[in-house]
């Protein structure tokens, strides 16, 4: 492994939230210095200096050093996803790990946690080992793949949560559903709570949703299809948060589509309980007035589209910091599945190729949080929920890094997606913030071509 040397970029640093231009030299898989306010030729050789090396190692002369000239692009730490669908195994005619890799690269991502709902689902510490070997192989991106809480996710006993967490697991879910016998969730929690792992929980009362593809309220009622009230995500994220303030365990709330959930979070930040939450672009920009018709399933996914008096209640938590995260729920389905209109299509969209523009465009460019804030939600917080040493660029750190160029404006065209999936209602939208480069671990997983 060869060394790079990143020139004259905007470092974002998520500790301080500060930007400074300035140098980063990567060494094999760590970052070797951070030299703000070394640009020019003579600044930067006086800082390689420091480590030994000499501003001509990167002239092209030696074939295992390369040089990125970063002017007018911003350095973030790699981002990190806390919540994707790589369907692998057993639905892999939707997504695969190889294309799910390719796709998270694209999206700047360095770290993604794939949810257990795969087929079989992910329950047992071999095939927990399965996913992580068969994904390190492929080597784009780290995949956390995220433990089941009960046996084939069946609700019905607990799955094999302390050998996967002999096997380094990260966190636990039962995404794509909830564990709807509580006290069953309860011993889950108190397992999770000795391990000291994190659980991702999908909050929705399965009872309530009685038939619903999308959320109740006008639009439900014009296009005379049964609608998905409120209550479906509050009941279980207040069950949730009480057994997690009973028990210790650090859960974090995925999804959020509702203003409860908002306050619901506000409540346990100010209790001090081990409580954080995560928001999904489609749910900050999107709500269900913008759905043209019941044919398009493209805007089908779960939670669904809120009303806009939600939307807003989403966006005034990003601003006043009660979400910590943004995240995906990168969900690929095939054309044919998401042809079939809003009753016969899965619930899901892609989100992994369009997240950091869209966040950056309606969260950054619009004034409601800083660049910094974002990266903050999209790398450093995750890093920290997941115990993770990332999310900072700093030196000695591993050297997971996005450069991304702030001022390119383009229009998503979903036929450029890495990702099998297509699912996605952001098609034709003109974003800001274009990946340039992503590099996992000292390696460059992805490059875009000029």
């Amino acid at each position: 492994m060869g060394n790079i040397l990143i020139r004259n970029c905007d470092i974002v640093d998520t500790v301080t939230e500060k930007v400074n231009k300035g140098s980063v030299l990567i060494c094999g898989d760590t970052i070797k210095g951070v030299f703000e306010n070394a640009v020019s030729d003579d600044e930067l050789s006086a800082a390689l200096n420091t480590r030994a090396f000499k501003l001509s190692d990167f002239d092209g002369h030696i074939d295992s050093n390369k040089v990125i000239d970063a002017a007018g692009l911003t350095l973030v730490p790699g981002l990190i996803d806390m919540h994707v669908h790589f369907r692998d195994p057993g639905l892999t005619e939707k997504e695969d790990l190889e294309h799910g890799e390719a796709a998270a690269a694209h999206g700047g991502f360095t770290t993604v946690c794939a949810m257990p709902n795969t087929k079989p689902p992910i329950d047992d510490a071999d095939k927990f080992l399965d996913v992580t070997k068969r994904a390190d192989a492929i080597g784009l991106t780290k995949v956390l793949q995220v433990g089941a809480m009960t046996a084939g996710m069946q609700g019905e006993k607990l799955s094999d949560m302390e050998g996967m967490a002999k096997a380094g697991l990260k966190a636990f879910s039962e995404d794509g559903k909830s564990v709807m016998d509580t006290t069953l969730f309860y011993s889950a929690m108190e397992k999770a709570a000795s391990l000291n792992i994190p659980v991702l929980s999908h909050c929705e009362d399965k009872a309530l949703v009685r038939g619903g593809v999308m959320n109740y309220g006008a639009k439900s009622k014009e296009f005379k299809l049964p609608g998905i009230t409120n209550s479906v995500e509050n009941i279980i994220a207040y069950r949730d948060i009480d057994i997690a303030r009973e028990t210790g365990t650090r859960l974090h709330l995925c999804h959020c589509s509702t203003k409860e959930s908002a306050e619901l979070l506000i409540i346990a930040k100010d209790m001090g309980l081990p409580v954080t939450g995560e928001v999904c672009p489609h749910h900050f920009i999107l709500c269900d007035d913008d759905i043209p018709s019941a044919d398009d399933a493209n805007y089908k996914m779960n939670p669904p589209l809120r009303s806009k008096t939600d939307r807003t209640a989403l966006l005034e938590a990003i601003k006043e910091g009660i979400f910590d995260v943004i995240s995906t729920d990168h969900a690929p389905h095939t054309a044919e599945e998401k042809s079939k209109g809003f009753s016969g299509s899965p619930f899901g969209i892609v989100g992994l190729e369009t997240s950091f523009a869209l966040s950056y465009t309606y969260l950054v460019k619009s004034g409601l949080i800083t660049l910094p804030k974002l990266i903050q939600k999209m790398s450093f917080n995750p890093a920290k929920i997941l115990g993770l040493d990332r999310g900072e660029i700093r030196e000695g750190k591993i050297a997971d890094l996005t450069l991304i160029d702030l001022n390119k404006t383009y229009k998503i065209n979903p036929d450029d997606f890495k990702s099998k999936g297509r699912n996605t209602p952001f098609g034709e939208y003109e974003v800001s913030g274009e990946i340039e480069y992503t590099i996992y671990g000292g390696k460059i997983s992805y490059e875009m071509l000029q």
